[in-house]
């Protein structure tokens, strides 16, 4: 179960935009959140919910996609997201280094959350932290650390392993994501 919504949880940047998700059902995916394990347990994380479409288009206009494929121009029009969950550093409960281990920790269990309930998303690191702190009208404690984009995908995505390059690339309509083999994944230690 777990290997298949790993394999299914894709960065996807194409959705149905047809497909709305309600705050409920995004709150409920950020509820998982409070489960997951933190740096010294100080929790530091607070999420922004943005699912009214005027308040996604003006965030995806903060935002860069896609920087492997800049031909494509993704997410192409009538394929944008229809939420995004914003995830917070709130610096008053902690400035530590290791609040970037809480933020992949917190994106991937929403992301999985959304995926075994048939949507799909994209984490975004590329945009200005203080454009997206200034759009959503936030306190300076609170810094945008990761945008997630969500909705129900509409794209054809593929694994396959790596050969010459790892970079993720369309060929005849499909995405294809190439991931390192077990064996270049393991180091034996040394004897």
């Amino acid at each position: 179960m777990l290997e298949e919504l790993l394999k299914q949880n894709r960065s996807t940047r194409g959705f149905d935009e047809t497909q709305k998700i309600d705050r409920e059902t995004l709150k409920k995916w950020i509820s998982y959140t409070r489960y997951c394990g933190s740096a010294a347990n100080r929790q530091p994380l607070k999420y922004c919910i943005l699912n009214e479409k005027n308040d996604v288009e003006g965030l995806l206009a903060l935002t860069k996609w896609a920087a492997a494929l800049p031909e494509e121009h993704l997410p192409k029009p009538h394929q944008h997201p229809v939420a995004f969950v914003v995830i917070l550093q709130d610096t008053f409960i902690s400035n530590g280094q290791f609040v970037m281990v809480d933020v992949g920790i917190a994106a991937q269990t929403i992301l999985l959350s959304a995926v075994e309930e048939g949507y799909a998303g994209c984490m975004l690191g590329a945009f200005d932290s203080k454009k997206v702190q200034s759009y959503l009208n936030l306190k300076a404690n609170l810094v945008p650390r990761l945008v997630i984009a969500l909705g129900k995908g509409i794209e054809n995505i593929q694994l396959v392993d790596c050969t010459d390059s790892n970079n993720y690339y369309r060929q005849d309509g499909v995405h294809y994501v190439p991931k390192r083999t077990m064996d270049e994944l393991l180091i034996e230690k040394e004897k």
